[in-house]
């Protein structure tokens, strides 16, 4: 399929809308009602520092709704109020964040059933009304509710906008993508849709491998093993590893995208030499600028004397995931959680572990005088973290405000 052709056809549809309907000011003072605190802006005006009995708060400099979260939050809204009585669907969680997606299904906006980890779309009439999250959806999805004859609202962030015309620029030079990302994530599942031949890898190490590769060949059906499920069909690593254009998950660590761009920036110089390169490898820069500010305000919180940080994100959102590694990688104590629900007393906490496993810690919560960061992932309304901060200070003594 032209993917490029296709995205124009449906971009010039009448029945197609990314901008929204008119609705901003009535929208912009209900997300304010639901999602913004006033709590958190008071630790802001404090110098982004908050003491209170025993606990001292550190909030990370950035943290919380970016952008594009904002945008297609209040496109959604919008569209609720613009087709009162239409049938709604959404193709995913609108954004990785369990109380924003419960408040959308409260709107009677529907998911579309999966069955047999397919989608059905076979439930969409026409005239009904599809909304495309923040995360977008696949070409092939995009393509289905077109012909069906549906009103289609794509809220997809721009930014992730952008790493799709990057791989569509791979696959007009017939360059293979090298995706940084998560093979089963709906941003790199929608990705890797437009593009012509791709590989995703999901971290350094894999990325490694695949330099190896690419200057020492290999056993052929051992790499098409590792990433059976991650590479384009009919992927040949002897043959679709000579020309490579780098593009990554918007929410992956910024760091770790560079370290791969340059990674095989040197392979391909190593194997091809300095006057070849240009005709054998690619780098667009397509790391976003709000997962970019998150995690560098993480890499400052943490230089700080931290007895314990609160990561607060969807237990499925990546760009969250990433802001524990950080913690992680330097031995601080770290929690991610997605309510204040799973802050069980100040002795247990259930929170997921890197490793994506949900446990309970025992004695969480230091006695004595304490120093806690806060952070939350891009995806995270303030009033949630509002919500654990006062939880915390309730678990601990509250005599003094400083």
């Amino acid at each position: 399929m032209d993917t490029k052709a296709f995205k124009r056809t449906l971009q010039h549809s009448e029945n197609y809308n990314r901008k929204g309907f008119g609705h901003q000011a009535e929208v912009t003072t209900q997300l304010q009602s639901e999602y913004q605190s006033n709590l958190i802006q008071e630790i802001r005006d404090r110098n982004y520092i908050l003491q209170r009995g025993d606990v001292t708060i550190r909030l990370a400099q950035a943290f919380g709704f970016c952008w594009g979260v904002e945008r297609a939050v209040a496109i959604a809204y919008e569209t609720r109020q613009h087709f009162p009585t239409e049938r709604i669907w959404i193709t995913n969680e609108i954004i990785h964040n369990p109380s924003v997606n419960k408040r959308i299904q409260e709107m009677e906006v529907e998911f579309i059933p999966v069955e047999a980890n397919q989608k059905d779309f076979s439930v969409v009439a026409t005239g009904d009304v599809v909304i495309l999250p923040a995360f977008g959806a696949s070409v092939q999805e995009m393509q289905i509710l077109h012909n069906q004859g549906c009103k289609i609202v794509d809220t997809t962030c721009p930014w992730v906008s952008k790493v799709w015309n990057t791989v569509e620029k791979h696959k007009k030079v017939d360059y293979t993508s090298i995706i940084h990302g998560k093979y089963k994530h709906e941003e790199t599942v929608a990705t890797s849709s437009f593009a012509g031949k791709y590989l995703i890898v999901l971290n350094l190490q894999e990325a490694e491998y695949v330099a190896k590769y690419i200057l020492n060949g290999g056993n052929r059906d051992e790499f098409l093993t590792k990433f059976a499920k991650a590479c384009s069909a009919g992927f040949d690593p002897d043959q679709d590893l000579q020309r490579v254009g780098i593009a990554n998950q918007t929410t992956m660590l910024k760091g770790e995208t560079e370290q791969i761009g340059k990674l095989f920036e040197h392979t391909m110089l190593q194997k091809y030499g300095p006057t070849e390169l240009n005709q054998h490898f690619q780098s667009f820069n397509t790391i976003c600028d709000a997962t970019q500010e998150r995690q560098d305000a993480m890499l400052e919180l943490v230089q700080h004397n931290l007895d314990l940080i609160v990561v607060i994100g969807g237990l499925n959102s990546s760009n969250t995931t990433q802001l524990q590694q950080i913690a992680f990688d330097r031995g601080i104590p770290s929690y991610h959680i997605d309510t204040v629900e799973r802050i069980q007393s100040e002795y247990s906490i259930e929170h997921r572990h890197l490793n994506g496993q949900l446990v309970i810690t025992k004695n969480w919560l230091p006695v004595g005088e304490i120093v806690v960061g806060i952070t939350s992932g891009a995806s995270t309304p303030d009033k949630v973290v509002e919500d654990v901060i006062k939880k915390i200070f309730d678990l601990k003594p509250t005599t003094s405000v400083v």
